[in-house]
């Protein structure tokens, strides 16, 4: 499942050629994704100009003239590419290979900027739904996400007060997209060993009980806390920079490859000698909750 980084990837891919264009046609080529297009669908985004195109957590939201959102979501197999004069780009594909069928290819935005934007997903897993700008608050979909990690709202505090009073391992809360929106498993592995954490770690240990008994909201951030949202930040900025990670064949805008899986400090690395100067432990894998846990027993507490 692509993470933040990955659809912000995805996000610099496609804004040259939608942002600021109009949609002259919209195509649908079956009647569903992971969910059924909206009747409308297609009558919705005809002739609308992609005002802006943002993300929120893991989904792409493109702002139409109308005040209409088109909500975009990559699924589990999804893939953009960008055709125009004969030229392919593909602006991010995740885990699983870039399908070739374009029986696959299940909707094209035809732009007035002269590209063709087309959504290919063998699985079927992403899905697109179009809402009033006026109702996103009210959006099933987007209103239990919690505040964005690069964000000015994210910080030790606001981590600590979400944390206070959970009694789940430090790692399953940072992967509650109530708490940190766009996360995933494996910039939260990351982000813990880049801060000496403990996955098992309890997450209440971010705030202070002190805090709570002289009566602050869910307690004061711990050293913990602001050692983990430096992490996060500097691993998130890291990965955008990179393109995003590679784990089999996720390209950039530019057909390059995304390298920030050549800088994972545990990922993916069970059984290596631990990269933190001075320690002489071994990355180790464990499951939890349902996914693969890497760390370093030694000098991650």
């Amino acid at each position: 499942m692509p993470e933040l980084p990955e659809v912000e990837t995805v996000r610099r891919g496609l804004q040259p050629v939608m942002e600021g264009s109009k949609i002259v046609k919209a195509e649908t080529r079956r009647k569903d994704l992971r969910f059924p297009f909206q009747k409308d669908f297609v009558t919705r985004l005809t002739g609308q100009t992609v005002t802006g195109l943002g993300r929120r957590a893991k989904y792409l939201m493109a702002d139409l003239a109308s005040g209409d959102v088109l909500l975009m979501h990559l699924g589990m197999s999804g893939s953009f590419r960008v055709l125009k004069e004969e030229d392919e780009k593909t602006p991010g594909q995740f885990h699983h290979p870039r399908s070739g069928d374009r029986a696959h290819d299940h909707v094209v935005f035809h732009m007035s900027s002269g590209a063709a934007v087309v959504f290919n997903d063998p699985r079927r897993f992403g899905y697109m739904k179009i809402i009033a700008r006026n109702a996103l608050e009210h959006e099933p979909l987007l209103r239990g996400l919690g505040p964005e990690p690069l964000g000015n709202e994210f910080d030790a505090a606001m981590l600590a007060r979400s944390c206070a009073n959970k009694k789940t391992s430090l790692k399953a809360a940072l992967l509650d997209q109530r708490v940190v929106a766009g996360l995933g498993n494996i910039y939260v592995c990351e982000a813990l060993y880049r801060a000496h954490l403990s996955p098992r770690r309890l997450a209440a240990t971010l705030a202070t009980k002190t805090g709570q008994r002289k009566g602050v909201a869910g307690g004061e951030p711990t050293d913990h806390a602001r050692r983990l949202v430096a992490a996060i930040h500097a691993v998130l900025n890291q990965a955008i920079k990179a393109g995003g990670s590679s784990l089999r064949d996720h390209r950039q805008t530019t057909g390059e490859l995304g390298y920030f899986q050549h800088s994972f400090g545990v990922y993916d690395r069970e059984g290596e000698k631990c990269q933190t100067a001075g320690c002489e432990g071994i990355v180790r894998r464990f499951t939890q909750n349902g996914r693969s846990t890497f760390w370093c027993p030694k000098c991650q507490k």
